[in-house]
């Protein structure tokens, strides 16, 4: 017995390895760096581990406080879990969402045997989540939606052998109610798809006795929703205050206006095109790869192709109709966000692709098919997948280094930033934060890991300031008065008090530009953002001051407004790119300037004019702006 056990659980711990090693190589570098969430996560997770306390002194909390939100809980208490045994590192926080996305593939592989009858199938699906790139990337990032897809794995694992029966078993109930609660308290989006699934479990109430058992699940469920009721109760608002800064919903908008956005949101959001090709637009995107897709060409076929099968199925099987609902219900809460194909809020949907590649897999390898054509058919999508799949996984190694990885992961604190401020004999270092950029959390973090006190560390509140003469690390936008030791974007070490240099307002002789648009592009999203090259002269008598850092004050840079079909302007100061260094009369530099189109379609004007920081824009000195036409579209029919 013991050795039948064996060889049946011996594959399953092959696949395991091999899925982990995979995940886990490089894991640790690349991305390079710590980004700002994932050391909080981490830093909270080792805090739980030594004392039981967050960061604010909190006892074992259901929610974490962080950034004026609140982080799930089921993460952090695994990851405290591994420091409690490993002690704090980014290895093992990075090693963990690697385990987390080998144990996902494990599991849709399970599924797929389990839904098919055939070890064949299972084995192909689990190549296929392994390779998919959306699940990869999930599993690189020590964030709280890593855990997600395994989630989302089990609920369909027990929802299918709970399916097969009549009534379902105590430990069938327990099992699935266990995996509503999971998906509930692991992300902040199961909050409402959690209970969306929940309301799908009626499609497998097809007697009295199913029905029962779909009601007694979704009581055990309810029980585990009590900590997040009373917590609602002490915390009014808390866990939707997040919502609210990132919802077009709001109490002015309209039923009819949030209607419309939901429609066009929920259509992108589901778009093979932006699934197979485009990817995530969004600025948080880590790939650094353009064009990077979420899925690969054959998964997409293979799920569309199922999709079809899994219709035709759902006629008479529950499970069908269970998963074609799960897939419809995952874009829901994404949807009601402002950004547009979002992976990480739309991470159960990469679940709900992979699982419907099984059905045509399955049709494929059904007995009695032509041999030489079911062989090369599996073939090519074997060798497909490996091609595209490892593609993929190379491109994203070889962008380690890339500008946007080294920027959105701070991957210069821990080098530059940190042994800067340490290195000055001022204690202790005040950390001064921006609103909305709470860096004070990467100084925690990384003391933690060099083993620093962090009673060496001084963070301030809103409204304090610096003393002078104090080291200071800071994410603000500028100093007048500071001797910058350290800058490693958004970061600068200074000390506070003794200025660097003189600056002032340039004489009006220097406010005079040439300027050119090197790619304006001629069409654009309602509400999207893209890069522009801009082309920028000093066509006037005296030197531009470039940054000190980032917008230092009376530093130039160049910025855009939006003007209608009559030429009036509709957005005024919409983007912003500072020179990077000073810039003498007669120098010319391209600087990437980053805009948003306006949210209503219709013809515009793009114009883009020269500042100086707290003086004027240049048109207002008689410069020339530079305009571009722009068709902004309602984007129904992108994908």
């Amino acid at each position: 017995m013991k050795f039948r056990t064996l060889i049946l659980i011996l594959p399953a711990l092959l696949l395991l390895a091999a899925g982990f090693a995979f995940y886990a190589r490089g894991a640790a570098t690349n991305p390079p760096g710590f980004f700002i969430d994932e050391s909080s996560i981490a830093f909270n997770a080792h805090a739980i581990s030594e004392t039981g306390r967050d960061e604010h002194g909190e006892p074992f909390p259901l929610y974490f406080r962080a950034f004026g939100d609140y982080k799930n809980p089921v993460y952090v208490y695994v990851l405290a879990a591994l420091f409690r045994v490993t002690g704090p590192s980014v290895t093992a926080a990075r090693l963990l969402s690697a385990a987390l996305g080998a144990l996902t593939a494990l599991v849709l592989a399970l599924l797929g045997a389990r839904m098919s009858g055939s070890r064949a199938v299972g084995l192909f699906t689990w190549l296929t989540a392994l390779l998919t790139p959306w699940l990869f990337e999930l599993s690189r990032l020590v964030l709280e939606v890593a855990a997600y897809p395994l989630a989302v794995a089990l609920l369909l694992l027990f929802l299918l052998r709970a399916s097969r029966r009549e009534s379902w078993t105590l430990t069938d109930a327990l099992a699935v109610a266990l995996a509503l609660a999971l998906l509930t308290y692991t992300y902040s989006i199961g909050r409402l798809l959690a209970p969306l699934l929940a309301a799908g479990l009626f499609l497998f109430a097809t007697t009295r006795a199913r029905l029962r058992s779909v009601l007694k699940t979704l009581a055990l469920y309810a029980l585990s929703l009590a900590p997040l009721v009373v917590f609602s109760f002490r915390h009014p608002g808390a866990l939707t205050e997040r919502f609210k800064l990132i919802t077009y919903v709001t109490p002015r908008s309209g039923y009819a206006r949030d209607a419309f956005e939901f429609v066009k949101h929920y259509a992108s959001n589901m778009s093979p095109w932006a699934f197979a090709v485009t990817g995530d637009p969004n600025e948080y995107n880590v790939v650094g790869v353009n064009g990077t897709p979420l899925v690969l060409a054959a998964t997409l076929a293979l799920a569309l192709a199922g999709v079809w099968l899994a219709l035709a199925a759902a006629r008479r099987d529950a499970w069908w109709r269970f998963v074609l609902y799960g897939l419809l219900a995952s874009a829901v809460p994404a949807s009601l966000t402002n950004e547009y194909v979002h992976a990480l809020r739309l991470a159960p949907v990469a679940v709900f692709v992979v699982v419907l590649t099984v059905c045509p897999l399955a049709w494929l390898l059904e007995e009695g098919r032509p041999t030489l054509a079911r062989r090369a058919a599996l073939a090519a999508l074997v060798l497909l997948t490996l091609a595209q799949g490892l593609l993929f996984r190379a491109r994203y190694d070889e962008a380690v280094a890339s500008p946007k990885r080294l920027h959105i992961f701070d991957s210069g604190y821990a080098r530059e930033i940190l042994p800067a401020a340490l290195a000055l004999p001022r204690r202790p270092v005040y950390l001064y934060d921006a609103q909305g950029i709470p860096g004070y959390m990467q100084a925690y973090w990384h003391a933690t890991l060099r083993g620093v006190p962090l009673s060496n560390f001084a963070h301030l509140g809103e409204g304090a300031e610096p003393p002078e003469g104090s080291a200071v690390i800071t994410t603000r936008d500028i100093c007048t008065r500071c001797r910058v030791v350290a800058e490693e974007p958004p970061y600068v070490v200074y000390v506070a008090g003794e200025a660097d240099r003189t600056r002032g307002p340039m004489p009006d002789g220097a406010f005079r530009a040439e300027i050119t648009l090197l790619d304006a592009p001629a069409a654009m999203r309602a509400g999207a953002r893209a890069t522009l090259r801009v082309k920028v002269t000093n066509a006037g008598d005296s030197a531009w001051p470039g940054r000190a850092w980032k917008s230092d004050a009376f530093q130039v840079g160049i910025g855009n407004h939006w003007l209608d079909a009559g030429g009036l302007e509709v957005t005024h100061d919409d983007g912003r790119a500072p020179l990077a260094s000073d810039l003498r009369p007669g120098e010319s530099r391209e600087l990437e300037l980053t805009i948003n189109a306006p949210k209503e379609p219709g013809e515009y004007a793009l114009e883009v004019d020269v500042l100086q920081e707290g003086v004027s824009w240049f048109a207002l000195k008689g410069s020339k702006t530079a305009r571009a036409p722009v068709r902004v579209e309602s984007g129904w029919f992108d994908w």
